[in-house]
């Protein structure tokens, strides 16, 4: 009995054995009946010299036998702008890869493109990534689109480190630097002839200004932005758009991932900083997204003069505020704040601020937000109070997804001048009331004059940053005519002089939700 057994097992563990041996004679040839995840693979759009994100082919067996596929190659060759790796090699020529019955395996596809040998600004580059060859042969196309640019970046030393400015100095008077540079005099004016990818902090220097002709598109790598030193000024001279797809005229500042999964991912660079100092700054028809802080702005307690002056403006999806302003003096027209981290507009520690028909609604979709969209105090923990001379909001929205939208923080000893004067402002006081505090008491008219106080702005849609409102909003026709006349067209040229609306869009058929 013990021999038939042990035979028994004998036997068994020979056919495990075999059975799990796999010699090269037992895969047929390919024969052209592979199939794949996608007939083409479009890698988006790059900008020339930078690396794309990587894309994923499956390649599929779905036969009954193991095959070998004699060859996988790109079909521009080794001068191939692509890079493919199969199963975990790379390399742009493979031969006879194994793929097993019924499975399949990886490819992952990579390219940078150079466009320096072109004299066009765009290029749509093609390849294909082929299976065998002759009457077997297969392929899966590549398509991308290529973009030239201009890109500014900080020097390389002598010791192999990158260029570094001044960004500010911490309690102790140490210096906080990052990677940057100072703009020569020839890179002063950015205009419309190629996109500018901006590497590091770019330096506006003490005398001189910065000016971003009609439909710039500046892009900005990780922990970049624009520094407008003390004594230096920037104009941004965005102009309306008929198209309102394309937005030809239209300064648009963003991360330099243009791939569409990066379209809506906040924080991907710096934001503009305004230094103390630095004054008559203007901006008109421009587009921040996706920045840390879209615009911060330092001020100081003099306000004799404009530091900032922003109009028909839209800054969305910054990761922590779109404008901080501290100690500044800000005027704002047609001004869409959306979506932020933490307050879409902060008013700190004073300052003098002039917002109409302003649309401040942050309905942040990337987390919990603990601060109100619009936050204005006169003091902060670690610096002493200024005089808030005045923060005055007409004809605005200041709505989102929280439950109290304002903030409003004094010391108690420093001027606290706020008013907000034909406005809507989302406050329900429920679970966490604020007790006898007089700056929310909405009866008192020197600080609060015709205001709706919560009820249905009906935007379109305010989580994608799409703050149109639609007919049947509460807010429309609620506009004063007097402040009206100060900006006598909404952000998109509609007249509003006869019924204003509240915010920066007068209010238009929402066709989509039909």
């Amino acid at each position: 009995m013990r021999i038939k057994l042990s035979m028994f097992f004998i036997i068994a563990l020979f056919i495990i054995w075999a059975s799990s041996c796999r010699k090269d004679f037992e895969y047929a040839p390919s024969d052209g009946h592979l199939s794949f995840s996608k007939d083409t693979v479009f890698l988006d759009t790059v900008f020339s010299t930078i690396g794309s994100s990587t894309y994923t082919l499956k390649v599929y067996n779905n036969t009954r036998d193991d095959v070998i596929i004699p060859s996988i190659q790109l079909r521009n060759g080794t001068d191939s702008y692509y890079r493919i790796n199969v199963d975990g090699v790379a390399g742009k020529t493979f031969q006879n890869i194994p793929l097993y019955a019924q499975d399949s395996l990886f490819i992952f596809i990579e390219t940078t493109v150079d466009l320096a040998p072109s004299i066009e600004n765009t290029l749509l580059y093609t390849d294909a990534i082929q299976f065998d060859s002759g009457n077997n042969l297969q392929q899966v196309e590549l398509v991308t689109l290529v973009k030239d640019a201009i890109f500014i970046f900080p020097k390389t030393t002598s010791n192999g480190n990158k260029e570094t400015i001044v960004l500010t100095y911490n309690d102790d008077g140490e210096e906080i630097t990052a990677e940057g540079f100072e703009l020569n005099d020839d890179q002063l004016i950015f205009t419309n002839e190629k996109p500018y990818v901006i590497y590091g902090y770019a330096l506006v220097p003490n005398n001189k200004k910065l000016i971003v002709d009609a439909g710039a598109r500046v892009h900005f790598h990780k922990n970049s932005g624009i520094l407008i030193k003390n004594g230096a000024s920037l104009s941004i001279n965005g102009e309306f758009s008929n198209d309102q797809e394309l937005l030809e005229g239209e300064v648009i500042f963003e991360g330099d991932r243009l791939e569409p999964e990066f379209s809506n991912i906040p924080g991907q660079w710096g934001g503009i900083w305004i230094e103390s100092g630095s004054t008559n700054n203007t901006i008109d028809h421009l587009t921040i997204k996706n920045a840390n802080i879209g615009i911060y702005v330092e001020g100081n307690d003099q306000l004799s003069e404009n530091s900032l002056d922003i109009k028909n403006t839209q800054i969305y999806n910054s990761s922590n505020y779109n404008i901080w302003a501290k100690s500044a003096n800000i005027t704002g027209q047609n001004t869409v704040l959306g979506g932020a981290g933490k307050s879409s507009l902060y008013c700190n520690l004073g300052g003098s601020y002039n917002f109409t028909h302003t649309s401040i609604a942050n309905y942040w979709n990337g987390g919990y937000r603990t601060s109100a969209a619009l936050r204005i105090d006169n003091f902060s923990n670690t610096e002493s109070g200024n005089d808030l001379v005045s923060a005055r909001f007409k004809n605005c929205i200041i709505d989102g997804n929280g439950s109290k939208e304002i903030s409003l923080n004094t010391n108690g000893a420093n001027l606290f001048n706020f008013s907000f004067e034909s406005c809507f402002i989302k406050f329900n006081d429920i679970g966490n009331p604020i007790p006898n505090n007089p700056l929310y008491d909405f009866d008192n008219e020197n600080f609060y004059i015709d205001v709706l106080l919560n009820g249905k702005t009906a935007f379109f849609s305010p989580l994608y940053n799409d703050f149109r409102i639609a007919l049947d909003s509460d807010v429309v026709n609620l506009g004063n005519p007097d402040f009206a006349q100060e900006v006598p067209e909404d952000i998109l040229k509609t007249d509003r002089t006869l019924r204003p609306d509240l915010g920066a869009y007068q209010a238009m058929e929402n066709i989509s939700s039909q």
